[in-house]
């Protein structure tokens, strides 16, 4: 692709990036309630944990450090990743506004991707608030060694396209259905359980933990998680990289098809 064509179509998704990231800072309230929110979280999870495991050095094999830091992290991310607003698209087929974005010269879907990527930027001080306050606690403390970091931060990268991806991807059952609003809290809910934001899949039960380490879910956060502590190594740090990486290129392929569905149930006058 000739530089000057690459160069016209970052701007244009540069303004939609822009508009999400905006859309965050417009709410400021709302901003300071969820940083707020995740704070008193972050506090709570550090002391509630450390008094689970008092008398407890281990509970199936995970340390009070180890758990402490891990609910604080994950509450962390999913403030960045899972904001309740995640995507615009159902609401502008609700208003049939979807018309006026299949008439630009940029896809749909780099258009609701690069918004995504904006409103998780946006909601980087909620994550960031949440992280000091468990760092000024001791509850959480940096990767062992560089590589870990490194590896850590290409499994955060992976995470985060397969978040951005799945959350389109429930975003488009609107052009069927038009409200998706109790959709949307399953989504939510289910997610933040299979991925280990709610419980890590080292307390799930026995039968339960090899089902959900082979969904796309456990890619968001736990995955990116066992790598920052270590836990991963050599041969099983690549497979996890892998797996991550296989899932990002299924969904996307799933999701150009389910667009290429979607874009004949579209009503241009109204949802």
């Amino acid at each position: 692709m000739p530089v000057d064509t690459l160069s016209t179509r970052l701007t244009g998704l540069r303004g939609l990036y822009r508009a999400g990231y905006r859309s965050v800072l417009v709410y400021r309230a709302d901003l300071l309630f969820g940083i707020a929110g995740l704070v008193i979280q972050a506090t709570l999870t550090v002391v509630v944990w450390r008094v689970l495991y008092d008398g407890h050095d281990e509970v199936a094999g995970v340390g009070a450090s180890t758990a402490v830091a891990y609910a604080v992290l994950a509450a962390c991310i999913q403030s960045i990743l899972m904001p309740w607003q995640f995507s615009s698209l159902p609401l502008r087929v609700l208003r049939g506004q979807i018309g006026v974005d299949m008439m630009r010269p940029r896809s749909l879907i780099s258009q609701n991707l690069a918004q995504a990527a904006g409103t998780m930027v946006g909601r980087l001080p909620v994550g960031a608030a949440g992280l000091l306050t468990g760092l000024a606690l001791g509850g959480v403390k940096a990767p062992h060694t560089l590589p870990d970091l490194l590896a850590w931060v290409v499994s955060m990268v992976l995470g985060i396209a397969n978040v951005m991806i799945i959350n389109l991807l429930v975003s488009m059952i609107a052009f069927w259905t038009v409200e998706i609003g109790g959709i949307m809290i399953l989504y939510r809910f289910g997610s933040a359980f299979l991925s280990g934001a709610l419980i890590p899949l080292w307390f799930m039960p026995g039968w339960l933990q090899p089902i959900i380490s082979w969904l796309p879910f456990q890619a968001q956060i736990y995955a990116p998680l066992s790598i920052w502590f270590g836990t991963r190594h050599g041969v099983d740090l690549l497979g996890t990289l892998a797996l991550q990486l296989g899932w990002v290129l299924v969904l996307f392929v799933l999701l150009q098809l389910v667009w290429r569905r979607a874009v004949h149930k579209v009503v241009v006058f109204g949802g």
